[in-house]
């Protein structure tokens, strides 16, 4: 795993990458965070040694990402998940993580590229018009997590999006608040594990 300083148009972002061959994990902070939060949790240094390819991106929207400008636009966003993706994985069609606003982006992303498979950590604005009547289509494996304790999203909310795709999976974390890896992070590993092997290998979940 390497920090980069990534330009990307207009915009220069912190990265920390293992482009290791193989099919690539995009991570997306949220918006009181930057990529060191999975870091933190022990996530990344895992797949480096499982030998699994990853970026984690320091966002425009986190407003304490070393990437500027800054912007809260989401096109202007999913725009640099885009370009960063190509910059070292090529034309791959990654799984990607987001948390709360990154679960948003992640969401943009996925319909307006292409990817795998995705991980939600209590997203927001999921019922974005333009969103619901694309999430059917949707059929790659999506895991939805969700904290008990979480203060800002409804759990409700997120039955109700994991009902929306044809292939979701809702994960409640008991006991754990909005940034539920944070408390969970030893199960938040396992899961992601989970669902990769489930893309990677489809007849071994």
């Amino acid at each position: 795993m390497r920090e980069e300083i990534l330009n990307l148009g207009r915009y220069r972002c912190r990265v920390l990458v293992n482009d290791v061959p193989g099919l690539p994990i995009v991570f997306l902070h949220g918006y009181s965070f930057t990529s060191s939060v999975w870091v933190d949790i022990g996530l990344l240094e895992q797949l480096e040694r499982d030998k699994i390819p990853f970026i984690a991106i320091d966002m425009p929207y986190g407003i304490r990402s070393a990437c500027s400008p800054r912007t809260p636009d989401p096109e202007e966003n999913v725009h640099v998940v885009y370009e960063t993706v190509h910059a070292f994985f090529g034309s791959s069609k990654p799984v990607v993580v987001g948390a709360s606003l990154g679960g948003y982006i992640a969401l943009k992303y996925a319909a307006k590229h292409s990817s795998s498979g995705l991980m939600l950590i209590a997203p927001v604005k999921v019922f974005d018009k333009a969103l619901v009547k694309w999430y059917r289509s949707y059929t790659n494996p999506v895991y939805i997590v969700v904290g008990t304790e979480d203060d800002v999203i409804d759990i409700n909310d997120m039955e109700k999006l994991a009902e929306l795709f044809p292939n979701a999976k809702l994960i409640l974390y008991e006991g754990a608040k909005h940034p539920a890896y944070l408390d969970s992070p030893d199960r938040f590993r396992e899961d992601l594990g989970r669902l990769y092997r489930e893309v990677v290998e489809p007849s071994r979940p």
